[in-house]
């Protein structure tokens, strides 16, 4: 189970990584677009979480659950993936909701350190 949790855990950070950094390389430009790095990590991080707690609760491995915090995360997860879907087609994503999944992705990420 130590494997399985640690090779989800290893991808749910590659989905951030791909998340944040497909965000991160479009602040400067004109038209913002959710590139598929966006999407991809997105979606990366909303399934390996949930396996990431499913797995957690089936295992013994380490402190358990905060469901609190799992489900703020998700929250949190949920609104960013609804936006990323919603204008994954669109040849300009709006600047507030672009702004909103770069500042939800970091939020999500303190809710992880900081909790």
């Amino acid at each position: 189970m130590d494997i399985l949790f640690n090779i989800l855990l290893f991808l749910h950070l590659v989905g951030f990584a791909a998340l944040f950094g497909g965000a991160f390389v479009q602040m400067k430009g004109p038209n913002r677009v959710i590139n598929p790095a966006i999407f991809h990590g997105a979606l990366t991080q909303l399934v390996t979480g949930i396996l990431l707690v499913g797995v957690k609760e089936m295992g013994d491995i380490g402190n358990p659950v905060n469901n609190i915090k799992i489900g703020a995360k998700l929250l949190v997860l949920i609104a960013i993936f609804v936006m990323v879907f919603i204008n994954r087609k669109k040849d300009n994503v709006p600047a507030g909701q672009f702004w909103a999944i770069f500042a939800l992705t970091l939020i999500n990420a303190g809710i992880a350190v900081f909790w």
